[in-house]
């Protein structure tokens, strides 16, 4: 029999999903497993590699049994993943030697920013991995594994011992240990991965101490990339990339200048820049998007920290509304937000700002401000988040926008496009599909194993559903624009009380004066 489907593999932050997706890129069954977050210290954040594939693999038994003929009707298996989460394993007995250190750990925090004072350091790695010396990267990550588990150095330059973002730990895994591999979007969020010569960098790994013969062998995001032997007969393994690499895939933005936006917890922008790593220079991250055989594609990606979980702030800790869905009517029920303004910098600035002691704050309220124009504000600082990111893509890439496909969650709030449309003075578009990601993953493995024929066939079973065209007087905007920048100034000032004069109330050059 053909085989018929494609089984795509989403292991996130908080959960394992597994999707069963058809010829016309349609998603029959899909499963999900959500896992534990141990947060042992503040600022660390852990996950049991056991529990990731315990998850994973319950979602993959739970969506074949939904399937005629099983294993036998997936052609391929794509995986996408939480990118910079950094695992180490024996390499005999595939066992973990520490917890998942998740791309959310800070413990690293004060060794990066040791790094970064270094401008010759801060540099080099700029300039070989596209990225900004952050604890962010998976580098730093296994470093302290291998100097706070006891013999895990020793281990680790007798070749004992690998590393691997989860996409590697989930092919090891299907594989029965056969494969250790990454592909190229995700090598190139480790901090460790030289995006212009495509090989593990050898003078950084020295300078965190980490021996290249834990390393995986870097592969192609799409072709015949290892075999899933777990099974009762093996299948390939066609697609690997990183989720937010997954994601600019799934909404089909091949071309240099498609720009994607994810809204979830946070937000991720990208910017397919074509066969150029265009380096930024207003604190955007330059990655890889793809590599399939010589054909590489870079990107622009920008992070707003706090999005949709300012949303869940409001639910969970203020109580405004009892379930997600229920702001848009909220925010809804006020014209506009009357001039108040919210930061959402709980966890400080991602990029373009990056400054850690930002703190979440509500600006330009008055005694007539209700919870209508709170909500209100809190949507509009996601649309202002992520207007400050496309603004730098177009510096650094010397394009203009004329749309940005939008994904995730918060996407299906139509208010929120509305104004992210206004905000840009751009159109949104938003696709029958929103579940870009997995779509991503599925996408990749169907061309890898010759489900797809080409790139002409997936751009087919790409849908739009809806644009939202700028409808706001500009003027209008631009007054709303220049309120923001202020409450980002103002919150930005507000953990940073070295040299204020607390009598000088009228000093202009005080954010939080006019």
């Amino acid at each position: 029999m053909t085989s018929s489907y494609i089984l795509a593999l989403d292991q996130g932050t908080t959960s394992s999903r597994s999707l069963i997706v058809d010829a016309r890129g349609h998603v029959l069954f899909q499963a999900q497993k959500e896992f534990t977050q141990h947060y042992p210290k503040p600022g660390w954040v852990e996950h049991d590699p056991r529990e990731i594939w315990s998850s994973q693999w319950a979602t993959i038994q739970d969506v074949l049994a939904k399937v005629d003929s099983g294993t036998k009707a997936i052609a391929g298996i794509g995986i996408t993943n939480q990118r910079e989460t950094a695992l180490v394993w024996d390499r005999l007995t595939g066992e973990p030697i520490y917890p998942a250190i998740v791309w959310q750990d800070r413990r690293t925090g004060d060794y990066c920013d040791a790094l970064k004072s270094d401008s010759t350091i801060k540099d080099q790695i700029q300039s070989s991995t596209g990225l900004m010396v952050d604890a962010y990267f998976s580098a730093s990550k296994i470093r302290w594994i291998l100097n706070h588990v006891e013999g895990a150095r020793e281990r680790a330059e007798t070749g004992e011992l690998l590393f691997g973002t989860v996409d590697s730990w989930l092919v090891w895994k299907l594989s029965n240990g056969a494969s250790h591999i990454t592909d190229a979007s995700n090598a190139s969020r480790t901090m460790l991965f030289n995006i212009h010569t495509l090989q593990w960098d050898d003078s950084l790994c020295a300078l965190f101490g980490i021996p290249m013969a834990m390393l995986p062998k870097v592969v192609d995001s799409s072709g015949q990339l290892a075999e899933a032997t777990c099974f009762d007969h093996p299948i390939p393994i066609s697609g690997i990339a990183g989720d937010q690499q997954s994601a600019l895939f799934g909404q089909q933005c091949l071309s240099r200048g498609m720009v994607k936006n994810t809204y979830g917890t946070g937000c991720f922008m990208l910017m397919n820049t074509g066969k150029q790593a265009v380096r930024s220079h207003h604190s955007l991250l330059t990655t890889i998007a793809w590599k399939i055989g010589d054909d590489v594609h870079y990107a622009l990606e920008g992070s707003v920290f706090i999005a949709g979980a300012a949303v869940q702030w409001l639910r969970d800790e203020l109580c405004f509304i009892d379930d997600a869905a229920e702001i848009e009517a909220l925010a809804s029920s006020v014209q506009d937000s009357d001039g108040v303004y919210v930061v959402p910098a709980f966890a400080g600035l991602g990029a373009p700002h990056w400054n850690p002691h930002a703190r979440g704050s509500i600006f330009g309220m008055t005694r007539g401000s209700g919870k209508g124009h709170i909500a209100r504000a809190v949507l509009e600082s996601i649309a202002f988040q992520s207007m400050d990111l496309l603004e730098c893509m177009q510096k650094d890439s010397k394009m203009a926008i004329s749309e940005v496909r939008v994904d995730g969650g918060a996407a299906n709030n139509s208010m929120l496009m509305q104004f992210q449309s206004d905000a840009l003075g751009i159109d949104i578009v938003r696709p029958q599909n929103t579940e870009t990601t997995a779509m991503g993953a599925a996408y990749l493995a169907g061309l890898g194993c010759g489900f797809w024929s080409d790139m002409d066939a997936l751009t087919a079973s790409w849908e739009r559903r809806d644009t939202f065209k700028p409808a706001e007087n500009s003027r209008s905007m631009d007054a709303k624009i220049h309120g923001w920048k202020r409450a980002i100034a103002a919150s930005a000032f507000w953990a940073n009380d070295e040299g204020i004069d607390e009598d000088a109330s009228n000093d202009h050059s005080n954010p939080f004066s006019s």
